[in-house]
């Protein structure tokens, strides 16, 4: 990708452009590279001073690419958006995803529980092959600000440029992690043109808790081996405790449901029965501490024993100890800031968008990415899903004629 510094200055006049990417992230670039091996001619413009920031921040731990694991177990974690992005799934999933990879010289291995990483374990490898790849104008600094008529309007390091092209992808992102670029504030543009944008919600994010003292020995410590509970949705995972709340990939996993009203819970055993816990329970010596005992006939550490503490105080019996054990209240002060979590959820709703992720009110402009309104956890789900859309809008972009 040919990187442009002396770029057209603000004369006033409108620079007409055949096509137009706006966002250097995941989706914008696998639509420019799909617009480009449509025969068009294109230009990405990306607001910060590099290309890809919140990837190659994603690659610094590990960079999740995808997950293997049967379609239809794949395809379900997009939840509610699931149907709307199945097609594009079914054309950029994880076999899809792990081949474009190995394409840009990316050797690939996948993990025991089917999440698959680059063996570099980073992303600026990939990220260098694929800018060098894609047959397209890059210019950097040139952040979206609008309209002047019917001009799209950049700030840039020149000044105002006005630019009018025959069509455009938006890939801008959500709204987290505002200095990596994401930070939602096409939302009022989009408005201006009456387009719906379901209002922005943290996803895969943390949650704040109020600790009490005895807790800070354990901040930084994982708590292992748990079933995360929230509503009617469990999964088996991780979690972290630290001085802000309660983290990690488990949480992330149920953070939406938690989000939207569902009681959150721990089960601290999973591999106990409820009544398999009383038994042992009914088993402690006199004259041996509850603590003591707790660690060893049902093998909770010492940050198990401390939440069970935190949650749970006055500790009950017998029976209802058994049942606290299996499902330990998480007394939360809801969600971590926007800013700080993973992704988001809300953005462009299905029904502002054609079945080519077209915008029914604006004719020759496509939507990708995190801009649309849907969210998926951690996993590899996130970018294959941008990649996915990407690929999509990018695709039916370039047969636009207008």
């Amino acid at each position: 990708m040919a990187h442009e510094d002396g770029t057209p200055g603000p004369d006033g006049k409108v620079e007409q452009l055949d096509a137009l990417v706006i966002g250097a992230g995941p989706a914008g670039l696998m639509a420019a590279e799909e617009l480009a091996r449509g025969g068009r001619d294109v230009v990405v413009v990306e607001a910060k001073p590099s290309a890809a920031r919140k990837f190659l921040m994603a690659g610094k731990s590990g960079l999740n690419l995808t997950k293997d694991e049967p379609f239809e177990a794949f395809v379900s974690a997009y939840g509610d958006a699931a149907e709307w992005l199945r097609p594009m799934l079914e054309e950029t999933g994880p076999e899809a995803v792990k081949r474009w990879a190995e394409g840009l010289g990316q050797p690939l291995f996948t993990g025991s529980s089917g999440r698959v990483f680059p063996e570099v374990m980073k992303a600026s490898p990939l990220v260098r092959a694929w800018l060098g790849r894609i047959p397209a104008t890059l210019r950097l600094g040139w952040r979206w600000t609008g309209w002047t008529g019917q001009a799209w309007r950049f700030e840039t390091p020149e000044g105002q440029s006005l630019l009018a092209a025959r069509v455009v992808v938006l890939a801008l992102g959500g709204a987290s992690w505002r200095r990596l670029g994401s930070d939602g504030a096409w939302a009022a543009w989009m408005a201006e043109k009456g387009i719906e944008v379901a209002p922005f919600k943290p996803a895969n994010m943390g949650f704040v808790v109020d600790w009490s003292d005895h807790m800070r020995p354990h901040f930084g410590a994982p708590v292992k081996a748990i079933r995360l509970i929230a509503g009617e949705k469990s999964v088996r995972g991780e979690a972290v405790v630290s001085a802000r709340g309660i983290e990690g990939g488990g949480v992330y996993a149920v953070s939406a449901a938690v989000r939207d009203g569902a009681e959150f819970a721990l089960d601290l055993t999973p591999d106990l029965s409820e009544d398999e816990v009383a038994a042992r329970l009914a088993k402690k010596p006199k004259k041996q501490t509850l603590s003591r005992y707790l660690g060893k006939a049902l093998g909770l550490d010492p940050v198990k024993r401390s939440l069970l503490q935190e949650w749970g105080r006055p500790l009950p019996e017998g029976q209802e100890l058994a049942r606290l054990i299996k499902r330990l209240p998480v007394r939360h002060q809801g969600p971590r800031p926007m800013d700080e979590a993973i992704s988001t959820a809300g953005g462009i709703p299905r029904a502002e968008v054609d079945e080519a992720l077209m915008l029914r009110k604006l004719p020759g402009v496509f939507v990708a990415g995190e801009m649309l309104d849907w969210e998926a956890p951690t996993g590899g789900y996130l970018i294959t899903g941008c990649l996915a859309t990407g690929r999509w809008a990018g695709r039916h972009a370039a047969r636009w004629q207008g």
